[in-house]
């Protein structure tokens, strides 16, 4: 306000923001503007102590299913509204399940097994290998963490 051009600090006099002397800022309140505090990230590392396993074994629904599911129902002689009453099901359910429009979950599966006497649930072995994630790499992103979870 006055021109000295000494140290300046930020003031709000009479509803602006002004950058003011001192002897000046009486005139109105200081803000005080406070730098961010770094926060050292700890170096940390999440890992996933998995090694190299070939007897775990991981249950999927096989391929097929619905060519499977419709030619047992058929030798059965069954239609797909019979078929779904004696398994607690709607029928639209078995249509699309049909059609390959739904993939069974595995309780589903697993009633259309017994019932139907066919393989639905396939087990397969799966191999793990061991997976690194730096937290302190600046390039992370949400997807990395999301794709790293995910596997």
């Amino acid at each position: 306000m006055c021109g000295t051009e000494a140290k300046l600090v930020d003031a709000i006099v009479e509803g602006s923001i002004l950058s003011v002397c001192s002897r000046c800022a009486k005139f109105g309140n200081v803000i005080a503007i406070q730098k961010p505090v770094e926060n050292p990230r700890p170096s940390k590392k999440l890992e996933i102590k998995q090694e190299i396993e070939m007897d775990k074994e991981v249950e999927t629904i096989v391929e097929d299913y619905s060519l499977l599911v419709r030619k047992a129902r058929e030798r059965k002689g069954l239609k797909q509204e019979e078929l779904a009453r004696f398994i607690a099901e709607k029928e639209s359910v078995i249509q699309k399940v049909e059609s390959g429009h739904l993939e069974p979950s595995f309780s589903l599966a697993k009633k259309l097994e017994q019932f139907l006497g066919i393989k639905l649930i396939d087990k397969t072995n799966v191999a793990y290998e061991k997976k690194e994630l730096d937290l302190n790499d600046s390039t992370l992103t949400i997807g990395d963490l999301i794709k790293f979870k995910k596997n």
